[in-house]
């Protein structure tokens, strides 16, 4: 039995509705999810929302609304969008339920204990937008003598009695960490950032707040509130049934993976560790920090007002080519820009006139010349092995590796080239030609043919699990060759002769056309 598999995303914060940014990020830790499922593994895949924090009370109070409404509207439109968006998520938390609390105040209590914390008075800039604290040394002067912060939204002088978390004693520790997990901080670029940021020393934390109540209350006292970062982090243990020595926590924690974006490296990396190093619990394996997805150059965001609504983008070119496009334009770890003319390009070139043809013309041939029985494979020639041996190696080999090192638009490069080898194999074979002059000869290609399409939608099962789910349904797929373990010379042997008998093939990928409303702003 494989090890268990632990990944979330980080928690959205639903001061607005979801943007872009939002399900590219739940997109990809959804591909992951279910591509380790297909590997066999126990999956315990967790997202949801980040409901506490000033951010939220001061719009609650725009709106004329109470913290909790605001939460429960907002956070229904993100878990709106990822059932739209087809997330297999296995727990949708939410950071006001009772459960979170308990486990937040835990955590606390763990820290309290190991004699990390202190009552104090804080003094210094506070960023409400980013819900971070900034040293002066990292702001800069925008308009009018504003200062902003490295994320360039406005920072305020704050004053208020504060508990304090003793973040300047776990340097060493940090850069220790570091240097024996490499992999620990993902990709090399954000690890980079974040080892200098912690050599240039690091100052103790303020982790309460008194100027307002929407938060958890920290133990022993009630007139303070947690930091919204202390509370939001523990969601990752509160997923997993901490502070109970259960079954859940024992199998699934430490978490394999914290996939974030790289605006929330230093939360992830720096006080997050250091938490969990204070309350004396394992650390997680990895936090890997994405890129921003650009629209139109410049990254998506509420406070911008430059906001995309990705359910109505899923409802306009469809979920499946929704998802491929975004994990297949450009290279996770990095920024990239996006556009309604990038996803009917992608869609047209590589999913309806690459591979949705290639499906097409071979299961239409099935239906018509072999009455819809799939056909045996009748000795197989140079030409047939070699096509065999690449989707196998693709499908089987290298796609696995990329998908476990996150290197989506890699695994989607390498199907391509096998989409390709199987086209360039058709028009050589030419099976509808071979119908009248070599019979058994057309059912050897078809069955080839067969066994890598297959094959091949088994593969983007992570990426496309919708299209890819009714194209093996309709050619009769068992659930057991749907696995990356399954795959294997002798897959198709148990298909040819079965009494299955495949229907009027369906196109999953139509041409789409970019709406002529939309053409400037693409």
């Amino acid at each position: 039995m494989s090890d268990p598999f632990y990944l979330t995303t980080a928690i959205h914060y639903p001061n607005g509705k979801p943007h872009i940014g939002h399900a590219y990020e739940t997109i990809a830790a959804d591909v992951l999810a279910r591509f380790h499922r297909q590997m066999g593994r126990e999956v315990r895949f967790q997202t949801g929302t980040d409901e506490h924090g000033l951010k939220m009370a001061q719009k609650a109070r725009e709106l004329g609304q109470t913290p909790r409404e605001l939460a429960d509207e907002m956070s229904g439109y993100f878990r709106s969008l990822f059932d739209k968006l087809d997330i297999s998520y296995d727990r949708f938390i939410r950071t006001t339920e009772p459960d979170h609390h308990r486990a937040s105040q835990a955590i606390w209590q763990a820290m309290e204990a190991n004699g990390d914390l202190y009552l104090d008075r804080y003094e210094g800039w506070y960023s409400v937008r980013d819900e971070a604290y900034y040293d002066e040394s990292e702001l800069t002067e925008g308009e009018g003598g504003v200062k902003l912060s490295p994320q360039g939204t406005p920072v305020e002088w704050t004053v208020e009695e504060s508990w304090f978390f003793k973040l300047s004693e776990y340097g060493d520790k940090l850069l220790a960490l570091y240097a024996e997990q490499p992999d620990f901080i993902r990709p090399e670029s954000r690890r980079n950032e974040i080892m200098r940021f912690v050599e240039g020393g690091l100052r103790d934390l303020s982790i309460s707040r008194t100027s307002f109540d929407w938060g958890v209350k920290v133990p022993g006292s009630d007139e303070h509130v947690m930091y919204v970062w202390v509370d939001a982090l523990t969601n990752y243990l509160t997923g997993v049934g901490y502070p109970d020595d259960c079954e859940d926590f024992s199998k699934f924690w430490p978490a394999d993976l914290h996939l974030i974006g790289k605006d929330i490296t230093r939360f992830h990396t720096v006080y997050w560790p250091a938490f969990l190093l204070s309350a004396g619990i394992e650390l997680p394996k990895q936090v890997f920090a994405h890129g921003f997805l650009l629209n139109r150059g410049v990254k998506e965001s509420k406070s911008l007002g430059n906001v995309t609504d990705p359910g109505e983008l899923a409802d306009a070119f469809g979920v499946d080519t929704l998802r491929y496009f975004l994990l297949r334009e450009f290279s996770f770890g990095q920024d990239g820009g996006w556009s309604r003319e990038a996803i009917v390009n992608r869609n047209n070139s590589e999913l309806a006139n690459s591979f949705g043809n290639l499906a097409q013309r071979t299961l239409s041939q099935v239906f018509k010349n072999c009455e819809g029985v799939l056909p045996p494979v009748n000795g197989l020639s140079e030409a047939d092995e070699a096509l065999l041996a690449h989707v196998t190696r693709v499908v089987g080999e290298e796609m696995p590796a990329h998908y476990t090192d996150l290197a989506f638009s890699q695994a989607l490069e390498a199907w391509m080239g096998a989409v390709f080898a199987c086209n360039a194999y058709i028009d050589a074979a030419a099976p509808w030609a071979l119908k009248k002059t070599d019979f058994a000869r057309m059912e050897t290609v078809l069955a080839v043919l067969y066994q890598c399409i297959a094959q091949l939608a088994v593969a983007v099962v992570p990426v496309m699990p919708g299209a890819m789910g009714r194209l093996l349904d309709a050619m009769g797929i068992d659930e057991s060759l749907r696995t990356f373990t399954a795959i294997g010379s002798d897959w198709y042997a148990p298909l040819a002769g079965s009494e299955f008998r495949l229907g009027k093939p369906e196109g999953q990928f139509p041409r789409l056309d970019i709406p002529q409303a939309e053409d400037a702003e693409a």
